[in-house]
């Protein structure tokens, strides 16, 4: 008998640092989907709690921040679209690290106006393709966001997702798994 994988140590990235964001709610969300699907040991890193330069010089909370990045099996990254692109604090925190990043799978969950943060999603993956992540093809958009969540922080119609978060996580588990396993058995790769 297979014994059974030890489950994938993802760190869930809160991306926007905004008083007034949705990010904690579309976050919360999917922390529970990662919990119901089960395989997955989550740390939620929200960017508003950590403090990071715009350099390497280990400053701030960047050798705290990146321990976290470098323990982490995987990641999914909770972003907003702003001005049709990610957040510029975002874009610290993916810069501030390097060889945290790569060799590990990453997912989406975006949220925004009309286009629900697939703009923003778009440009995420060409920068962490360069850091050598695996973007899982599947993602989750919340367009229209704000009428989304009520205010109890609860997804209105929950069903439209669920199959979009469910696939997004199969995948997000099988390359965690591969990546994983590949990179214990070639660290230097």
């Amino acid at each position: 008998m297979l014994s059974a994988a030890p489950p994938l140590r993802t760190a869930l990235l809160v991306a926007s640092v905004r008083p007034e964001r949705l990010g904690s709610t579309v976050a919360a969300w999917a922390h529970e989907r990662l919990d119901a699907h089960g395989g997955f040991e989550v740390d939620v890193v929200d960017l508003a709690d950590v403090t990071l330069p715009a350099a390497h010089d280990g400053s701030g909370d960047t050798d705290a921040f990146r321990a976290r990045l470098a323990a982490a099996d995987a990641f999914v990254v909770v972003t907003p679209e702003y001005n049709h692109g990610y957040p510029g604090y975002l874009k610290i925190a993916i810069d501030s690290a390097l060889a945290e990043w790569e060799g590990k799978p990453l997912a989406f969950v975006s949220y925004g106006g009309l286009a629900g943060g697939t703009r923003a999603v778009e440009q995420l993956r060409q920068v962490f393709a360069e850091l050598q992540v695996v973007t899982v093809r599947e993602a989750v958009a919340f367009p229209g966001v704000w009428d989304r969540f009520g205010p109890d922080g609860c997804l209105v119609d929950p069903a439209r997702h669920e199959a979009a978060a469910k696939s997004m996580l199969d995948q997000l588990q099988w390359w965690g798994r591969t990546l994983r396993t590949a990179r214990r058995a070639d660290p230097a790769a």
